[in-house]
């Protein structure tokens, strides 16, 4: 008989739907292992308050030095001294005490700063007859010495202080000859 009830379980049992297994502990072990990998990143990938900081401090230092660079090399492209052309002038003359006359032939040019150049083209076209009419007499009025090529300093600073003095600023730093010539007629 007990081989009867044993038989009876085992067909009973067989007669029973078969469960399948559970999926929980592989569910459970995976989701704890993508948050196990997600701490992990946290740690060791993202940096640290100071490590951000310092960061943010480094790219700080350098656009300052980028944006100090670019005003330094803009305050020197302004301040770059450029030749301003103030014309060309022949002048005959004949020296104080003296039977001879003498012809001189130049072309003068002006030296200001790059951020002047368009309010000094403003006003040299206002006022270029007057500056002309103050060149053309300091050249007239010099000495025959100071007409000499190893004298020229002197007109130069006379031109230079008359032009500044025609002009409402003193936008001229200086001025030169392109061309110069004295030639006795």
């Amino acid at each position: 008989m007990a081989d009867d009830t044993t038989s009876k379980t085992d067909e009973e049992s067989s007669d029973l739907p078969i469960r399948p297994r559970s999926n929980t502990p592989m569910v459970i072990a995976f989701v704890g292992l993508i948050v196990v990998i997600e701490t992990a990143m946290f740690f060791f990938l993202v940096p640290s308050a100071e490590q951000v900081s310092a960061l943010a401090e480094a790219q700080l230092i350098e656009s300052v030095q980028d944006g100090a660079e670019e005003a330094e090399k803009e305050a020197s492209d302004e301040n770059r001294v450029e030749e301003f052309e103030l014309g060309t002038f022949g002048e005959t003359f004949s020296p104080i005490d003296s039977d001879r006359s003498f012809r001189v032939e130049l072309r003068l040019y002006g030296l200001i700063r790059a951020k002047n150049r368009s309010a000094m083209t403003k006003e040299f076209e206002t006022k270029n007859g007057r500056l002309r009419h103050e060149i053309r007499r300091k050249i007239r009025n010099s000495e025959l010495s100071e007409l000499q090529d190893n004298q020229l300093g002197l007109l130069e600073r006379r031109i230079l202080t008359t032009c500044n003095h025609l002009l409402d600023e003193d936008m001229l730093l200086g001025v030169g000859f392109h061309d110069y010539q004295l030639i006795e007629d």
